[in-house]
């Protein structure tokens, strides 16, 4: 029997012990979230990594059959790819990491390879597929009321979620029960992992209201994370910060997020790529921003240049010494709590 491997898109389920029932179902039917069975197939390259519902990473090997749910991503910067574009062959690939599963449509040539993938069939429990959707809790009408330090971007991989993580220890150091959340993006359950890692009292992303992505419909985005708010909301959190994957302006739905989030926003961060970056999005955006980081702040010269264009101080974070600045406006945007 092949070695069966769950993707960390998985761990909100409570799916059977291996072996279990899985069948081939009709394409027509697919629909994003449902979980499936994949075998791996021969690659070149064994650098690919799979990330496991305890956030813990390991090297699949050819034949080995890996528990996924059917996604679409749309990153900018390393790849798109669907479900729907699968093709009767049944190829497919790992479109993340954490399981999220379809076929690549395009690729960046700087982007790393992705885990290719043959579809055996749909997980079955009771003799019907089971979806993500299945294991999301009964939605409650408790209000979200809690001040947010809001994460956006101008792009992936401009630092949002190192921002994310020095962001809730200086709110843990004003005396803050804090939640860390990622809301947009595509599934990867390493990024909020890291903000339990840095003192987070409470985590939560959208794969705990049964998204593998966020590359849905508004409408459906807004139908899974309400009800996810509420739960944040019962935690009795005095602070949260929350990650919009990618930039707000992408089909992510972190335009969506923001909008949701709007009257308990008290501090945007915005990580860019460069100060132009910085414009770029200001303008197309049109947002209020309070702080710029990243990239963009790397350098004297960078923030000197974001404020030039912007009119926006910018920090360095990686620079230990700007975290006594950051707590100090975060202190003035959310409020102290008394120093723990």
């Amino acid at each position: 029997m092949s070695p069966l491997l769950k993707g960390s898109v998985t761990r909100i389920a409570d799916l059977p012990d291996w072996p279990f029932s899985f069948e081939k179902v009709d394409q027509e039917v697919w629909k994003a979230g449902d979980y499936v069975v994949a075998e791996v197939l021969p690659r070149k390259s064994m650098a690919e990594q799979f990330e496991l519902p305890s956030g813990r990473t390991c090297t699949p090997l050819s034949g080995d059959l890996l528990v996924g749910a059917l996604a679409r991503r749309a990153a900018t910067l390393e790849a798109t790819g669907s479900f729907e574009a699968v093709g009767p062959d049944g190829m497919m690939h790992c479109l993340t990491g954490a399981g999220c599963m379809g076929l690549v449509t395009s690729a960046s040539r700087f982007s790393k390879a992705f885990l290719p993938l043959r579809y055996r069939g749909h997980v079955m429990q009771g003799g019907r597929t089971v979806n993500m959707r299945d294991w999301v809790p009964e939605p409650t009408d408790t209000p979200y009321e809690v001040p947010t330090v809001l994460l956006v971007g101008t792009s992936m991989s401009a630092g949002k979620t190192l921002a994310g993580r020095i962001a809730v220890r200086q709110l843990k150091a004003l005396g803050h029960t804090v939640v860390g959340a990622k809301l947009t993006g595509a599934g990867r359950w390493h990024d909020t992992l890291s903000f339990k890692d840095a003192g987070a009292d409470f985590t939560f992303d959208f794969i705990d209201a049964g998204l593998p992505t966020t590359v849905v419909s508004p409408s459906e985005y807004r139908a899974a994370i309400r009800p996810l708010l509420s739960r944040i909301a019962e935690t009795g959190a005095t602070a949260a910060v929350i990650e919009a994957g990618a930039s707000p302006l992408e089909p992510y739905n972190g335009g969506e997020l923001v909008q949701m989030l709007e009257d308990n926003v008290a501090f945007t961060i915005l990580a860019a790529s460069d100060p132009y970056a910085v414009v770029g999005i200001l303008n197309a955006w049109k947002r209020q921003v309070d702080l710029v980081t990243g990239p963009a702040s790397n350098t004297l010269a960078g923030v000197a240049l974001v404020h030039e264009l912007a009119g926006l101080p910018a920090l360095d974070l990686l620079d230990e010494h700007t975290h006594d600045s950051l707590r100090q406006r975060l202190g003035e945007a959310v409020g102290s709590r008394g120093h723990q």
